[in-house]
């Protein structure tokens, strides 16, 4: 009995340590969260110093971003309304889809000197290449090797024509691409040329488009979706399509048509001549030409450099905000009559 109730001369007396069935872990450092560690605190010349640094870079970079998208010429037209006869909606569906002439005739003006390369980018409005069934309806398969010319099964509508014959490129995407084209000439009459070597990824030309994979019984059917295709170029070869299939995120996108390698001065008038075939009337779309310069930005994106600035702006007010609060109304670190329980011993 007192055996039973006097601990035995192996047990030990320690209380931390586990007993037999204790579920308590084993110690150790990691466990009892005793690593070193970083702790920080952050007095107020530290909080000034973050956000003066956080100004000084942000602020040069915002404005080297905003000058260089202001750097870029951009030239936008419309030319959907302009290019079908005004009336409804169903005139001009009616009038895109007949045999009609489509051509029309357009004049820009180049509003300061524009260097080599130009970008020549149609814009779509309204047009939700994101959607779920359509960014589906295409196979990559298909387009990246011959011997997978039947992988059609997620190509649905557009698989196969009417006569069951496989349909290469397969899929809505690329049933719907886009057949507007447009030539320049100056107003001498001068054609500019537009090149169309080197518009799209080269990773997609060199690994999702095959070079051995041709055009096939594409858009054969009663109902064109938009262009059509050589069949006897191959895949990898033909760019307007490569740019087209890679679908867009947003529903006003632009895609490169081509590239003018010739540059143009301020004032200067191009005479642009447009075959308006594409459909955007069924769904209130709206087409846009954008001839553009590029800058080591990119394009034209002043969104950027507001950004950086509107973020180094806001960290120079609060480091003035800090500082003067500080300069005004110093108090000790740590400095225990600011806590509640001491400010307020009654507790009223």
């Amino acid at each position: 009995m007192s055996n039973a109730m006097n601990p035995t001369p192996t047990q030990s007396l320690d209380p931390s340590a586990p007993g037999r069935y204790s579920k308590r872990p084993k110690y150790s450092r990691f466990t009892q969260q005793e690593l070193p560690a970083c702790k920080p605190i952050l007095t107020p010349k530290w909080v000034i110093s973050v956000f003066m640094l956080v100004t000084i870079v942000f602020v040069p970079i915002g404005l080297a971003s905003l000058f260089a998208s202001q750097a870029v010429v951009e030239i936008v037209e419309r030319y959907d309304d302009a290019c079908a006869p005004s009336g409804t909606r169903s005139d001009k569906v009616r009038f895109i889809q007949s045999d009609a002439n489509k051509t029309c005739n357009r004049t820009l003006t180049v509003p300061k000197h524009m260097k080599q390369p130009i970008y020549v980018y149609y814009q779509l409005d309204s047009f939700y290449q994101n959607h779920r069934r359509y960014v589906k309806s295409r196979s990559d398969k298909q387009l990246r090797s011959r011997k997978d010319e039947n992988a059609v099964s997620t190509c649905n509508p557009e698989d196969n024509n009417v006569n069951g014959s496989t349909i290469v490129p397969c899929g809505l995407v690329a049933w719907s691409m886009f057949n507007d084209t447009f030539s320049f000439s100056t107003g001498n009459d001068v054609q500019l040329p537009v090149t169309k070597k080197g518009i799209s990824w080269k990773s997609d030309r060199d690994h999702k488009f095959g070079k051995d994979v041709f055009p096939k019984n594409f858009q054969n059917g009663s109902l064109i979706g938009g262009a059509r295709l050589n069949e006897s170029i191959p895949l990898s070869e033909q760019e307007d399509l490569i740019v087209w299939m890679r679908t867009a995120a947003l529903p006003t996108f632009r895609k490169l048509f081509g590239k003018i390698e010739v540059d143009l001065q301020a004032g200067d008038t191009i005479h642009v001549i447009v075959q308006n075939n594409y459909n955007t009337y069924s769904f209130d779309g709206k087409k846009k030409l954008v001839l553009s310069t590029a800058s080591w930005l990119g394009g034209k994106n002043n969104f950027i450099g507001i950004a950086y600035l509107a973020v180094g702006g806001l960290c120079f007010v609060l480091a003035v905000a800090f500082t003067i609060i500080y300069l005004s109304k110093p108090r000790r670190l740590g400095d225990p009559s600011y806590l509640s329980w001491n400010r307020n011993p009654s507790g009223h």
